[in-house]
């Protein structure tokens, strides 16, 4: 898979310096967004259709004044959300009709997860990204007033908004990725599997519907095993999902034995490559030598888009100023490296699963 080469720098100056310009703009342009989609002015100008609205109409339709409409929709050009249309332009009537960002900003369904991800959870906090790069904390978290050390800690303490949109982040990319991921990991029929940070009991329950005799132990941390426990339990999935409430960074938290296969979904990249190791000596402590390990995560560097890979590496931003300071999402080599330093050897890669570049790997005890 091919990426953008970050060994040059071929963009020309004039380019350059716009570039720039988004840069230190780009909260403003951010709210103008934000404000373009809560006022509605994004909507009415696309049911508007081809002929598009001026100021005066959009204003009129979203209650709002001309001079308030006005300064969103020129924005709007600027990030090519809107373009006016050329017959209106001609007449001297400004006409704005949505353009393809606008688009996306209002009906794709990435988009959108993202931009409420930003929004409720990571916006208040941003502006303590260098303290938290400084001392390793995650700084942000005091917007919410949180008192966990990190935000899986706090997350049921957060505003409602702020839970339902960490949730649709987390849920939306690895639950894309299930189908194709659910056979490569019953292929050898597991019977007991260890779902590490099981969260919500999503990838449980799919197991239980895959296989009808597989049993499934969540192990999480206590508030996350709560909610597992009721939705396995709504589910009708109570008797095959169990939950195991662990922190798997206390030294003294022991992973339960007795697992055919150990499955992580997105759950690596909520450490540092150093916990990273240590979960992965834990888990070869309570695994025999034929037990498959499967981790699932969106690798940067094995993205088909450079759209992809470039929301990746912001998200890793998020780690580092919200989520615990330390982590962030990885490239394929230096995950494999930390994994394989608790004693563990790479049997498959499967790249590219679902919409969103997954890949599943799959290790095992070296011998």
């Amino acid at each position: 898979m091919e990426l953008r080469d970050y060994t040059t720098d071929n963009i020309s100056a004039a380019d350059a310096k716009f570039e720039a310009q988004k840069i230190a703009f780009a909260p403003l342009a951010f709210q103008a967004a934000r404000a373009l989609l809560e006022l509605g002015i994004l909507r009415k100008i696309s049911d508007a259709g081809d002929p598009g609205l001026t100021r005066e109409e959009a204003a009129e339709q979203t209650g709002l004044s001309a001079y308030g409409a006005g300064v969103l929709m020129e924005m709007a050009l600027g990030l090519r959300a809107l373009r006016l249309h050329p017959d209106g332009i001609a007449s001297g009537e400004e006409r704005f009709v949505l353009g393809k960002i606008g688009w996306f900003l209002l009906e794709d369904d990435m988009t959108r997860v993202n931009f409420s991800f930003v929004n409720e959870v990571c916006y208040q906090g941003a502006s303590a990204l260098a303290e938290s790069v400084r001392t390793g904390k995650p700084r942000g978290l005091a917007a919410f007033g949180a008192g966990g050390k990190t935000i899986y800690e706090a997350l049921y303490s957060l505003p409602e908004e702020a839970r339902k949109a960490w949730f649709g982040f987390d849920h939306f990319y690895s639950d894309l990725a299930f189908p194709q991921a659910l056979p490569i990991v019953f292929a050898e029929k597991p019977r007991r599997l260890f779902d590490i940070g099981g969260n919500t009991a999503k990838w449980a329950i799919r197991c239980c519907k895959h296989d009808p005799d597989v049993m499934v132990t969540i192990i999480d941390l206590p508030g996350q095993t709560a909610a597992a426990e009721q939705n396995a339990g709504a589910a009708g999935y109570g008797d095959r999902i169990s939950v195991y409430p662990c922190n798997v960074l206390d030294p003294a938290a022991l992973i339960p034995q007795g697992a055919d296969t150990v499955w992580m979904s997105q759950f690596l990249d909520c450490f540092s490559l150093e916990e990273v190791t240590a979960i992965l000596t834990k888990i070869r402590a309570a695994t025999e030598a034929a037990a498959d390990i499967f981790v699932l995560e969106p690798l940067w560097d094995m993205q088909r888009f450079e759209a992809s890979a470039y929301s990746l590496q912001a998200a890793s931003l998020y780690f580092t100023v919200m989520a615990n300071g330390n982590s962030k999402m990885y490239r394929f080599g230096e995950l494999t490296r930390a994994i394989e330093q608790a004693g563990f050897e790479l049997k498959a890669a499967h790249h590219d699963l679902g919409s969103h570049c997954y890949s599943l790997l799959r290790f095992r005890k070296k011998p």
